[in-house]
Formats: C-alpha cells, structure tokens, sequence
C-alpha cells in the first residue's frame, strides 16, 4: 500500500530503525523548509524531488527511494576523535 514499497527503502539502508530515523529526521527538515517559505531565510535544503504528496515524510521516503538522502555510520575510530575533540574544546 505504502508508495514507495517498504522492501525497495529497506534496500537503501541498514535496518528498520535506521530508515526510520533518517526519513523523520529529513521530514522535520521539509516541514521547516516549507514553514519558512516566504521569510525569506533560506536555510533548509528544500526537497529533492518532484512529489505529489505535500507530506515532508512521505517526500522523505521517496527521497531515500531514489538515494537523494543517505547516510553515514560512523567508525569507531571516528567516534573517538569526535570524543576527544569535544574534550579538547
């Protein structure tokens, strides 16, 4: 029922939770673009592709779709140079 098929977004991605999280994480982000429309701030990344839903998680799904939003897990050794650097500061 759901457009795109869960299977296909399931391909994009790592597990359930990390399709999840990325597509709610993205959808925040159209809603705030599209709630600032207007005030001329311009900050948002608008969506990245052409939709006929005017849903941001819907959009949002449909972006991880056709990999125009991905993401990076980072390394162990990347968390740790993130900790110290947080020390550092």
């Amino acid at each position: 029922m759901m457009d795109p098929p869960v299977e296909n977004l399931l391909e994009r991605v790592d597990s359930k939770f990390t399709l999840v999280t990325l597509a709610a994480m993205r959808g925040r982000q159209i809603n705030s673009y599209f709630n600032q429309l207007g005030e001329g701030l311009g900050t948002i990344v608008p969506p990245q592709v052409t939709s006929v839903s005017r849903k941001p998680l819907s959009i949002a799904l449909e972006e991880v779709a056709v990999a125009k939003i991905t993401y990076h897990r980072p390394t162990d050794e990347e968390r740790a140079a993130d900790v110290a650097e947080g020390e550092k500061h």
